[in-house]
Parts: structure tokens; C-alpha cells; sequence
């Protein structure tokens, strides 16, 4: 209950500046609930929470490899879930409905750029050394913060409070693994209050 009070609070003065709210769902990487709100015109502010996909199986393979849990552990393999994604992002938006000959409804066109933060728990196993048969297991919780931009479209419906849109994106990290770059990307719907 702190968490959400603490959240609405927060929320407040983005609220107070906002011209238009919308609270949709994000089907994509990561899949999240998505708040976004209008600053002016051109400039929306989003924040999203949801559920990352883990990495590549080298991805993880080369984080054991950097931090053994001893000199000579062996890697066997890994299991990775419970990831959780948030999300601050900072968009312009540009009406594009004209050069698309649309009668009905506005399609905007927006580019942006953001921070996400990613963390997911990874099961680790191995053995102390490649003779020993012995299986050892060890969980770590691997976070990842990085830049985001992205870019897309989103089609506002004209008699309906509610718009569906479309988003390619990449992160880069730059805590973790500085320079490792992610492919991300969804589509989704908003209702607007």
C-alpha cells in the first residue's frame, strides 16, 4: 500500500501538467501496462511495468563465465524467469493522418527515448570442476539498466476513447554489460480519460 501511495504521489505533478491520460496494454518485449500522458501538443512522458523475456542462452553463459562462483566451476546450464521491466520514456509526436490520406480517426507518428530497468532470476549449474560429477546450483538475480529509443505509430480512433499502436525500439545497456544491445519491440491499445 506505501508502494501505490507512494507511486500516486509521485505521479501527481506529471498529472497536474498532463493534457491527455491513457492506461493501456503493451503485448511485445517487454510485455507491460503501459500510462502514458501528454505534456503539450508534441510531448508525451510513459512509464510502463511489466515482464521481460530473458536473454540469449550466451548472454548468461558469458555472465557465469565473467563471475565464477569459484576459480574452477564448470558451467553445465541455466533456467532464467521472474523477470520484471520498468520503464520511463519521453516521446515527440507528429500527426502524420494527411500524408496517409485518413479520413476518420489521427495517426501519429512519435520517435523517442527513455531509461528500463530489467531484472531476472537466473538458475545457474555446474560443477567445481569438469572431473567432479557432482552438480552444484546457484541463483543470482541479473539486473540490467539501460537507454532506450524507440519509434512508431498509434492511431487514435475518432468517436472511441481508445487508440492501438506499433513500436520498434533498442536498448543498450549501460550497467551490467555496458555496449549490449537489445532488440525490443510491440503493439498495443490505450483507453484515453
Amino acid at each position: 500500500m506505501k508502494k501505490i501511495l507512494l507511486l500516486f504521489i509521485f505521479s501527481l505533478p506529471i498529472a497536474a501538467f498532463a493534457q491527455e491520460q491513457s492506461i493501456g496494454l503493451r503485448i511485445g518485449e517487454p510485455i507491460s501496462i503501459t500510462y502514458k500522458t501528454f505534456l503539450d501538443d508534441k510531448v508525451s512522458f510513459e512509464g510502463m511495468i511489466g515482464r521481460g523475456s530473458a536473454n540469449s542462452s550466451a548472454y548468461y553463459r558469458k555472465v557465469f563465465d565473467n563471475n565464477r562462483p569459484s576459480p574452477g566451476a564448470f558451467y553445465l546450464n541455466h533456467s532464467a524467469g521472474g523477470g520484471i521491466s520498468l520503464n520511463g520514456r519521453v516521446a515527440y509526436h507528429e500527426d502524420i493522418t494527411a500524408e496517409f490520406d485518413i479520413t476518420e480517426g489521427t495517426l501519429l507518428a512519435f520517435g523517442g527515448a527513455g531509461l528500463q530497468l530489467r531484472s531476472i532470476n537466473v538458475e545457474y549449474a555446474y560443477q567445481q570442476t569438469a572431473d567432479v560429477p557432482a552438480v552444484l546450483y546457484e541463483s543470482k538475480d541479473n539486473i540490467d539498466f539501460g537507454l532506450e529509443v524507440f519509434g512508431g505509430g498509434e492511431y487514435y480512433f475518432e468517436d472511441q476513447p481508445v487508440s492501438v499502436f506499433a513500436e520498434l525500439g533498442l536498448m543498450m545497456e549501460i550497467a551490467d554489460r555496458p555496449g549490449h544491445v537489445k532488440l525490443q519491440g510491440g503493439i498495443g491499445a490505450r483507453y484515453h480519460f
